[in-house]
Formats: C-alpha cells, sequence, structure tokens
C-alpha cells in the first residue's frame, strides 16, 4: 500500500472501528500525521509565541489562534487516528480494548509499538479477511 493509498483509505473509513489495517497504512498514516503536526507548528507557533509577552504573563489574541489550529487539527485527526489503531490491532485478532494499554506510560508505549508492528494473523480473522489477501482477478463468463 503507497503513502497516498494509506491516507485515502484512513479518511474514507474515517470512524470505522470494524476491519483489519495493514502495517503500510496505519504506519504511513502516523508519518501523515507526524508531517501534518509539523506543518501546523510551523504556522501556528510562531503565532503563538508572538501572542505571549514574557515579562507580564500576558496572551493575546494570536496565541488563542495559534492554540485554536492546534486544537482543531488535533481534534480532525484524533478519530481517525484512534480507529485505524483499532483496526490495526483488529489485524492480530486482538480486541480494540488493547489501545488502552497505550495509556500507561512507557511500558505501555513499548508493548503498543511492538503490536502495532508485528505482522497480522495470515488468513481471516473474527474481525475479517486478510487485509494483505491478494484476490485473483475476476473473469467474465
Amino acid at each position: 500500500m503507497s503513502f497516498i493509498d494509506a491516507i485515502k483509505s484512513v479518511f474514507s473509513q474515517y470512524a470505522t472501528f470494524s476491519g483489519r489495517a495493514r502495517r503500510s497504512e496505519f504506519w504511513f498514516w502516523t508519518l501523515f500525521t507526524f508531517v501534518v503536526y509539523v506543518v501546523v507548528g510551523i504556522i501556528a507557533g510562531p503565532m503563538m509565541v508572538s501572542g505571549m509577552d514574557v515579562q507580564t504573563g500576558e496572551l493575546s489574541g494570536s496565541y488563542f489562534g495559534g492554540s485554536a489550529i492546534y486544537g482543531i487539527v488535533g481534534l480532525a485527526l484524533l478519530l481517525p487516528t484512534l480507529a485505524v489503531s483499532v483496526r490495526r490491532l483488529h489485524d492480530q485478532d486482538k480486541s480494540g480494548f488493547f489501545w488502552f494499554m497505550g495509556l500507561i506510560p512507557f511500558v505501555g508505549w513499548i508493548i503498543m509499538i511492538v503490536f502495532y508492528a508485528t505482522p497480522g494473523t495470515v488468513g481471516p480473522n473474527r474481525f475479517g479477511p486478510d487485509p494483505k489477501a491478494v484476490t485473483a482477478p475476476q473473469t467474465a463468463v
């Protein structure tokens, strides 16, 4: 799965928590969100810095504008990120509730990285067909 295909796949399944997601889909999505946050940081960061008065501690409108940009982008990416994470766990025949393990600092993060990097089960499992399965081309009869 290419980078563009992975992004299209995640956005087309914006809030779909059922089914399975390939490793490439998950990791390309992770790369995409990282790039988006870097770009938002380049745009909103200077706005936020210019909106802070260090001596008085006052915050101006540009600070809140930059914060709003971060918040809107974060909210827009939250649901598809959760969905692709759960589908990635489903690919290994694990319940989506394993996602909560990622809330445990350090140990949980390491466990989740291992889960996300581990290949999925071969063939269908209780969450659906294998996303890597190659289907034979159908011939017209």
